[in-house]
């Protein structure tokens, strides 16, 4: 190699190193940030936790070690009252009063002494709160997300408005609704219907209009090229693009919504959480147990069947590149 093509070399080899140095120092300084931002995070945590637990009128932990206290009372004496408990089975106690009471909570059936535990004919009511609700918020949130999507929107004034009633509905926690709807409508699963469909509207509203966003908008071109209207592509062009998400999501929500629908009946909802509520409050071991128990089940149950569903509609494959 000559003197030449050496002097040729040296500044390819000196911008190279200089790259090296750049892109040392960059990481280096983004450590220093990321640590300096991890430690303000920490301190702000431990300031936070402080102050909640010198507001907190008992002082968190120092009443904490008594957490199992409080919890020793869900233990039945006898775990037989648990099954008792759940399908009204009679108490061989001689202890009077609602905390042994459980064949009287039967919802008897037609005739031969045939009857639905009261438990799980709560949990039937949470169940279809959820389903009606899912139903509800499927059937307007899906026209709404065609008027929000930016690729479809029919006119820009539309879609402002359409985009913020999905915000406005599900801004507010279902309980909150739920609430509301009770002082109006009086307690029971109306409301609790009316709250978790305007929040489902909101929120499938907005997933909805991010999957038709991301469509191929080829399909759409060809339409608008025929003399198609508005709906016409949005039924040929856009509508099997964005169905098999559709159907996921609405899967995913029918969950999301048997646990709301349990919190709601707590505010007055009716169906299982209510009844939890009052368990939990009167200090029934036993039913408190029974309770958590089938709402433990029925949301694994819940849970399963939705992510089979979806395989099959969706499509294993679609279901596997999702995963």
């Amino acid at each position: 190699m000559t003197f030449a093509d050496t002097n040729a070399h040296a500044p390819v080899q000196q911008s190279a190193r200089e790259i090296g140095d750049a892109w040392s120092k960059m990481v280096a300084r983004r450590r220093l940030y990321t640590g300096l931002g991890l430690v303000i995070l920490l301190a702000a945590f431990i300031a936070s936790v402080h102050f909640a637990d010198e507001s907190n009128a008992g002082h968190f932990f120092e009443r904490l070690s008594h957490l199992f206290d409080f919890l020793s009372w869900l233990i039945p004496k006898d775990w037989n009252d648990l099954w008792r408990a759940l399908f009204d089975i009679a108490s061989p106690t001689q202890k009077t009063g609602e905390e042994f009471n459980f064949a009287e909570g039967r919802v008897y059936v037609g005739v031969g002494g045939f009857y639905i535990p009261e438990y799980f004919e709560l949990m039937i009511i949470t169940i279809n709160v959820a389903l009606v609700s899912t139903i509800i918020g499927f059937i307007f949130a899906m026209p709404l997300s065609f008027l929000v999507a930016g690729n479809l929107a029919p006119s820009i004034p539309l879609r402002i408005i359409a985009k913020r009633l999905t915000e406005l509905l599900r801004a507010f926690p279902e309980i909150v609704i739920a609430g509301l709807f009770s002082a109006i409508l009086s307690i029971g699963p109306v409301a609790a219907i009316i709250a978790v469909s305007l929040h489902t509207i909101g929120a499938l509203g907005k997933l909805f209009y991010e999957v038709v966003e991301n469509i191929d908008m080829k399909p759409d071109e060809g339409m608008k090229a025929v003399g198609a209207s508005w709906s016409e592509r949005v039924r040929f062009a856009a509508l099997p693009q964005v169905m098999p998400n559709f159907v996921s999501y609405v899967l995913l929500r029918l969950e999301i919504n048997v646990r709301a629908s349990t919190i709601i009946g707590a505010v007055g909802g009716g169906g299982i959480g209510e009844e939890l509520k009052l368990s939990i409050s009167r200090g029934f071991g036993a039913k408190t147990m029974a309770l958590v128990l089938l709402l433990f089940i029925t949301i694994v149950a819940v849970d399963q069947f939705s992510a089979w569903l979806r395989r099959r509609l969706v499509g294993e494959h679609a279901f596997l590149l999702q995963h």
